[in-house]
């Protein structure tokens, strides 16, 4: 079974103004490299070989920067946004476009990831995606604890990994890091602007979104401000 990955790099990055105006988001670079290629490289150390990155603003840019994907182990194909559909189709109406790149079939899964967050130790393990793949969840996310930005949060988790909406208390924010599979985004149209939320949110109603709390170093790098906090030492 081969796992591909998809990571999001369309957006054009309102609140990276200044800096996103003239680089895209996803080339600006964190501890001497660019965020994206940080997904890259942990994809590749994890045997991931085949990657698909979704782009829109500045989109020659990101593809003249990574090419072909050789130089960080991984075959890079692109799902231009910007030339095929006028502009970012949100994060569920890229996946849905992207799929022809993603998946063989109807029943493959794949690793989804956000380019501008900052978690460089991330482990994309073939054996939790091989066990996501025997499951019939839709989705698998990892969650952080509600992040200063988000405190009302997104989600609970229960003991059992079931991830949920119905208790009193969110606690957790999704990461921007998940395992999927096509039919997460079905009803969803190739080209067509969709957002991902209201689908995770009708999963874990629907008892079909698994989850677990991410370990390590996780950042989401939304402002000029997050960048130069992660440029300082220590």
């Amino acid at each position: 079974m081969t796992i591909r990955a998809l990571i999001l790099a369309a957006g054009r990055g309102e609140r990276m103004r200044p800096l996103s105006d003239t680089t895209p988001k996803p080339l600006l670079e964190v501890r001497g490299r660019p965020l994206i290629e940080w997904h890259l490289l942990a994809l590749a150390r994890a045997g991931v070989r085949e990657v698909v990155v979704n782009t829109a603003w500045l989109e020659e840019l990101i593809v003249a920067a990574l090419g072909d994907g050789g130089r960080f182990g991984v075959a890079l194909r692109y799902s231009l946004e910007g030339r095929n559909h006028g502009g970012a189709l949100e994060t569920a109406g890229g996946i849905a476009t992207a799929l022809p790149l993603l998946v063989d079939t109807m029943d493959d899964c794949f690793w989804l990831v956000s380019a501008d967050i900052y978690a460089p130790g991330f482990d994309f393990d073939p054996g939790r995606a091989a066990a996501f793949a025997a499951g019939d969840d839709l989705a698998r996310l990892w969650l952080v604890p509600n992040p200063p930005y988000h405190p009302q949060g997104d989600f609970a988790l229960a003991a059992d990994g079931r991830v949920t909406r119905s208790a009193a208390a969110r606690p957790f924010t999704y990461a921007n890091i998940a395992l999927c599979r096509p039919a997460l985004v079905e009803g969803v149209s190739a080209g067509q602007h969709a957002a991902l939320g209201p689908l995770l949110f009708a999963a874990a109603d629907a008892g079909r979104l698994g989850g677990e709390v991410l370990r390590g170093e996780w950042h989401n790098v939304g402002t000029p401000q997050d960048l130069a906090a992660l440029s300082q030492p220590g």
